[in-house]
């Protein structure tokens, strides 16, 4: 959402205010301090293996008030999460018109992402505009009955953000030298895997695969360096030091969440991604950066048509055997490391934040 924040503030009759669950504050103060946004509102939600059932009510109530503290014009809410879905429903009892960021992608399989997928279904059902990152997006939201004239085909903003960091990270070469320095230890190897997970419907046996999978692969691959930022979420952590760290190989690297800048310098350098995460099998394709997907169905299947994804789900094997084809036969490889500008072309933000402006000043007229 931050290149849509600093988009709308080009907009000198709109004011925007920032509001955060504060989930993850670390992660967040993170992302905040590079794009240089200051929350206006905060939730403190967080609690330490919460379930989502508490989630969602203490959300809602804490949303309640902020809207009545602000009365907005309008809310926007970005992709599959809680919040997204909670907010927008604070705003529909409130009378609010809601905005949703990257609307419209669909598995079909409503436990498959757990709970986003049914996050997505509902937010589209309480949003008035739907900013759609892609036709096939905007298609699935057509075949719901949500109209077509309140949906607007822009591209993803997470592209916009990748674009800009690596901008800045080619503009500077101190902070390029920085970067290398961290991660260092990627030099002593032929290639990288980098790595993340922290899906909720991997959670348990899924997770425990997917670890196991990781160690196999250090192990027959003894050239190839594996970094692992290491999810905070305690299900993510405990099989991942339980299986991976207690393995010990040295060509296994467990490291703490890292600031997005950071993550962009090592997607730049990787050789390929194996990832349960959902945004990053937009950027790295954007990247040319081949993404193994550790699960069963994705609702980013223009990835997977343009031939640069590929579903392993979270079976042990399949992972083992996706990301070893992709090591060793060079032509699959290339195949797949085409960039891909399915996801857009870094102008999403720019595109909402002129469709809201036209919107608010339609409706106020």
């Amino acid at each position: 959402m931050c290149p849509v924040v600093k988009a709308l503030e080009a907009f000198p009759q709109l004011q925007v205010k920032i509001c955060v669950t504060g989930q993850h504050r670390e992660m967040l103060d993170q992302v905040l301090d590079i794009f240089a946004i200051t929350a206006d509102d905060e939730l403190h939600i967080m609690e330490h293996d919460q379930s989502l059932v508490a989630l969602t009510a203490r959300m809602l109530l804490k949303m309640q008030a902020v809207i009545e503290e602000r009365r907005p014009a309008l809310i926007l809410v970005h992709g599959d999460t809680t919040t997204s879905m909670v907010a927008s429903l604070a705003s529909y009892y409130a009378g609010i018109p809601v905005g949703h960021v990257e609307a419209g992608l669909r598995t079909g399989n409503k436990l498959q992402p757990f709970p986003e997928e049914v996050n997505r279904r509902l937010t589209a059902v309480l949003a008035d505009l739907h900013f759609a990152p892609t036709e096939q997006a905007k298609n699935n939201l057509l075949r719901e009955g949500i109209v077509e004239q309140r949906i607007k085909v822009t591209g993803n903003t997470v592209i916009d953000a990748l674009y800009g960091m690596v901008r800045r990270i080619d503009g500077d070469l101190a902070l390029e030298a920085v970067l290398r320095s961290k991660f260092a230890m990627v030099d002593n190897y032929d290639k990288m895997v980098l790595i993340t997970g922290h899906r909720r419907e991997s959670f348990g046996q899924g997770f425990e695969n997917i670890c196991r999978a990781v160690v196999r692969l250090a192990d027959a691959h003894p050239e190839v360096v594996f970094i692992y930022p290491v999810h905070l979420n305690p299900h993510v952590r405990r099989p991942v030091e339980k299986i991976v760290g207690a393995a010990a190989r040295r060509n296994i690297f467990l490291i703490e969440p890292v600031d997005y800048i950071s993550f962009v310098a090592l997607l730049r350098r990787c050789y390929l991604v194996l990832t349960d995460s959902g945004g990053i099998q937009e950027e790295a394709p954007a990247l040319g950066k081949p993404v193994v997907v550790m699960r069963a169905t994705t609702e980013r299947p223009e990835a997977v048509l343009a031939g640069t994804v590929e579903l392993a789900g979270s079976d042990e094997e399949q992972i083992v055997c996706a990301v070893s084809r992709l090591l060793a036969d060079r032509d699959r490889y290339q195949r797949m490391s085409r960039v891909s500008t399915a996801y857009g072309d870094g102008q999403a933000a720019t595109r909402i934040a002129t469709h809201i402006s036209e919107f608010l000043q339609y409706h106020e007229a």
